[in-house]
C-alpha cells in the first residue's frame, strides 16, 4: 500500500537517534511551558514538539510526556490505557499500534529510546 499514511506535505525529518531518554525525561516532556513535547511508542521516543495536538490543551495531550502504545493500540484517550505494554493485546490491536509507528515515523523525528523500555517488541 504505497502512500499509507503519507503526510499531506512533505516532511523533511533528520536521521533518527538512539539516545537513552529517561523515564523522567521523557514525562518533563509534556509541552507545558512552551517545551519539547515528546511521545514514545514501543519505547521509541518521537518530538511531536510542532504539533498543537499533544500541546496543553490539546486533543491528544494525554499522551504527551507518556509511552502511549498500549492507548494508541486500543485508539483510546483514557488515563488508564495511556501505558507502554502492549504485548498481550490482541493481533488487531497489534496491528493498529504498528499503524501508529508507521504514521508517526513518516512525521515526527524520532529523538531516542526510553531508557529500560521492555515494550520495544
Amino acid at each position: 500500500m504505497s502512500g499509507k499514511f503519507e503526510p499531506k506535505a512533505p516532511v523533511q525529518l533528520n536521521p533518527p537517534k538512539d539516545d537513552p531518554i529517561s523515564i523522567e525525561e521523557l514525562a518533563k516532556a509534556n509541552g507545558a511551558d512552551d517545551g519539547k513535547c515528546y511521545v514514545a511508542i514501543k519505547g521509541i521516543v518521537y518530538d511531536v514538539t510542532g504539533n498543537k495536538v499533544y500541546q496543553p490543551g490539546g486533543s491528544y495531550h494525554v499522551f504527551a510526556g507518556k509511552d502511549a502504545s498500549r492507548a494508541l493500540a486500543k485508539t483510546s484517550t483514557k488515563a488508564e490505557d495511556i501505558r507502554p505494554d502492549w504485548q498481550d493485546l490482541d493481533d488487531k490491536e497489534k496491528s493498529t499500534l504498528n499503524d501508529w509507528i508507521t504514521f508517526f515515523s513518516k512525521r515526527y523525528n524520532v529523538v531516542g529510546k526510553v531508557e529500560g523500555a521492555t515494550n520495544m517488541e
